[in-house]
C-alpha cells in the first residue's frame, strides 16, 4: 500500500510532467520509479505495466489481470487507469498516449519492452527519470533504515567468535536485519581473504582469532526505503598485524575525507577522486577497485553513482553511499560504508555506529 499521502505522489507526478513541458513523455515501468510516483511495488512480470507521462496526461496501463490489484495497492489520483487484455498490441496502445516528441524509456523496463516500444514509437530513447534529490519524507525514512541497520551492526562484535563459520554469522544476522526491517536485502560476511572479494557474501570458513572480517548488509523498511552499511571488523580482540592495520587507517581516512568534502555544486566524479587521492597517497589507489559510492533509496543502488568521470552534479536532498575499499588478494580486505544525505553545509551521515575498528 502506498506509504505517503495521496497529494505526495500528485505532486511528484506533476515535478515530471513538468520535465516533459515541451513534448513527448515519459514511460515508467514497475519497480522503484513507479513506487515512487504511485506508491505501488508490484510486479506485473512479463506484462507490461507502465505510467505514461505527458504535459497534460497521467495514464496508467496494466494488463486486466492485475488492474483491481494496482488500482487498490496504488495512489493514482488524476491517473486514468486503462487494462490491456492477452493479445492486445500494448505497446500501439503506448504510442496512442504519447505527443509527438521524444519517449522517454525508463530504466525500469526491460529489454523486451523497449525493444518493442522503440518499434512502435518514432522518437524512443532510454532516459533517467530524475528521482535522486529527496524529499523530507524520504529523507526521514532513510535516517529511520540508518538507525535500524546501525543498531544491527551494534551486535556484530558478539558474532564473531573463533571457530564460527561465516555461514552461521551470515544466518544471525538474517535474523538481526529481519526483526529491524520489514526484508532482508543482503548479507556479507567476508573474513580473512574472502574479504577481499568486495562482493563475497558468505562460506563455510571457519573464523579464526586475529581475522579482519569485512560485514557489509542492507534490508528494506516496509515504506520501501533501504539501508547499506559496511564495518570492518577483526575476530577475538586481538590485533591482525601492521598490514591491516595501516590499510583500515587509510581506508578510515579516505571516508572521513570524502565526507567532509561533499557539497552541493560538486560533481560525483571530482568527489570520488577525493577518496581516491588519499589512498592514492597511502600506497593503496591499485587496491580501491569499485566506485566511491552509489545513490539508495526505493532502490538500493541508484543515481547518482560516485565514479571517476561521472559530470552528475551532486544536489542538495540527495542520498548516497560513501564506501572506499582496499583489497589485497589472498590477505584481507576492508571497507566503511556511510549512508549520507547531501545539505546546504555538507554531507550529514545517516549511519552512526561507531566506525573505528572494533
Amino acid at each position: 500500500m502506498p506509504f505517503f499521502s495521496d497529494e505526495v505522489y500528485a505532486a511528484r507526478r506533476a515535478a515530471l510532467q513538468q520535465q516533459v513541458s515541451g513534448g513527448g513523455g515519459y514511460v515508467v515501468g514497475a519497480g522503484a520509479e513507479l513506487a515512487y510516483l504511485t506508491g505501488f511495488h508490484g510486479s506485473s512480470h512479463e506484462r507490461l505495466t507502465a505510467l505514461v507521462v505527458t504535459k497534460d496526461a497521467l495514464t496508467l496501463l496494466a494488463p486486466l489481470t492485475d488492474v483491481e490489484t494496482v488500482s487498490n495497492e496504488a495512489s493514482l489520483v488524476g491517473v486514468d487507469v486503462v487494462g490491456w487484455g492477452d493479445g492486445e498490441d500494448v505497446y500501439g496502445i503506448v504510442a496512442k498516449h504519447l505527443p509527438p516528441g521524444p519517449a522517454r524509456l525508463t530504466a525500469s523496463l526491460t529489454a523486451d519492452h523497449v525493444f518493442e516500444l522503440q518499434a512502435k514509437v518514432g522518437d524512443a530513447q532510454l532516459a533517467a527519470a530524475d528521482f535522486a534529490v529527496k524529499d523530507e519524507g524520504e529523507i526521514s525514512e532513510l535516517a529511520r533504515a540508518g538507525a535500524a541497520i546501525d543498531r544491527v551492526h551494534g551486535q556484530v562484535p558478539e558474532l564473531l567468535l573463533p571457530d564460527r563459520t561465516e555461514a552461521q554469522v551470515a544466518e544471525d544476522l538474517t535474523e538481526l536485519i529481519a526483526a529491524e526491517h520489514h526484508s532482508v536485502d543482503f548479507v556479507i560476511v567476508g573474513s580473512g581473504a574472502n574479504g577481499a572479494n568486495p562482493h563475497h557474501e558468505f562460506s563455510q570458513r571457519t573464523l579464526r582469532v586475529g581475522d579482519p572480517v569485512v560485514v557489509d548488509i542492507g534490508g528494506t523498511l516496509s515504506s520501501g526505503y533501504h539501508s547499506d552499511c559496511t564495518r570492518t571488523y577483526v575476530v577475538g580482540g586481538a590485533g591482525a598485524g601492521e598490514e591491516f592495520a595501516d590499510a583500515f587507517r587509510a581506508v578510515l581516512d579516505a571516508q572521513e575525507a570524502a565526507v567532509g568534502a561533499a557539497r552541493p555544486g560538486m560533481t560525483a566524479g571530482e568527489l570520488d577522486a577525493v577518496a581516491r587521492e588519499c589512498l592514492d597517497a597511502a600506497g593503496y589507489g591499485q587496491r580501491f577497485t569499485h566506485r566511491l559510492g552509489h545513490g539508495i533509496g526505493l532502490a538500493v543502488h541508484e543515481q547518482p553513482f560516485i565514479i571517476a568521470g561521472n559530470d552528475t552534479v551532486l544536489r542538495e536532498g540527495m542520498a548516497f553511499s560513501i564506501e572506499p575499499g582496499v583489497y589485497l588478494p589472498g590477505k584481507f580486505g576492508v571497507r566503511i560504508e556511510d549512508i549520507v544525505v547531501l545539505e546546504a553545509g555538507g554531507a550529514r551521515r545517516l549511519n552512526n555506529v561507531t566506525r573505528s575498528l572494533r
